[in-house]
């Protein structure tokens, strides 16, 4: 992959995650929950974040990223995509949220096989393990919200 190639795919990826963070400002602007409204506009700023990191990647020189992968329990890939709605069930947030994720940490991981380079590689599994992170952590308040007698 050259630069150019490369360069590309980091403006992609900020066109991504410009995306999700007016996503989630959306969902936090339509909500009626609190709670929901704060953790959606928590993760506008996450996205916020990444978009600031990429665009950085574009003035110098990819460095490597540091985020542990998250175990993937896979709670709502059964699940179906709900419509968003001003009405919008907190649980039914969480769910697209997750799916919002789950479709970024997919393009990631896809970006990253794609890569012929090590760095660029690395950059791009880093992404990926950033995204399934959210989708962890989103999975876990889905499941206490869900299933309160587990916990």
């Amino acid at each position: 992959m050259n630069s150019e190639d490369f360069r590309k795919i980091i403006t992609n990826a900020i066109d991504s995650e410009v995306e999700s963070y007016t996503f989630y400002r959306s969902v936090a602007d339509r909500v009626k929950d609190a709670n929901l409204r704060t953790l959606f506009l928590d993760l506008a700023e996450d996205e916020k974040g990444h978009r600031e990191y990429l665009q950085g990647l574009l003035l110098r020189d990819a460095k490597e990223m540091h985020f542990v992968a998250s175990r993937d329990y896979r709670v709502t890939d059964s699940l179906e995509e709900p419509e968003l709605s001003v009405d919008m069930k907190p649980l039914d947030g969480l769910v697209l949220a997750i799916k919002k994720e789950l479709q970024a940490a997919q393009m990631y991981t896809q970006l990253a096989a794609a890569s012929a380079d090590a760095e660029q590689q690395t950059v791009f599994v880093q992404l990926a393990n950033m995204e399934k992170g959210h989708k962890a952590r989103l999975e876990d308040i889905y499941t206490n919200m869900a299933y309160p007698e587990a916990w």
